[in-house]
């Protein structure tokens, strides 16, 4: 099992200016990933998914693409 990329990295903030680091985490239809496909921990998951929101809100990233 690999661990979190985040806690290996010793990557304390997730911000929502790292757009290309996001896009990772995000599925081709612009889907959030679970983290057992990414393979983070809960922790991280949640600071990634409120960097992703916010990301979509500030339109760094789209909600969804077709």
């Amino acid at each position: 099992m690999r661990g979190c990329y985040f806690c290996t990295k010793n990557i304390d903030k997730i911000t929502y200016k790292d757009v290309p680091l996001l896009k990772n985490y995000m599925s081709t239809t612009g889907k959030i990933l679970s983290a057992q496909k990414t393979g983070s921990c809960f922790t991280c998951q949640r600071k990634l998914k409120r960097a992703i929101k916010r990301a979509r809100y500030l339109g760094l990233l789209p909600f969804m693409l077709r």
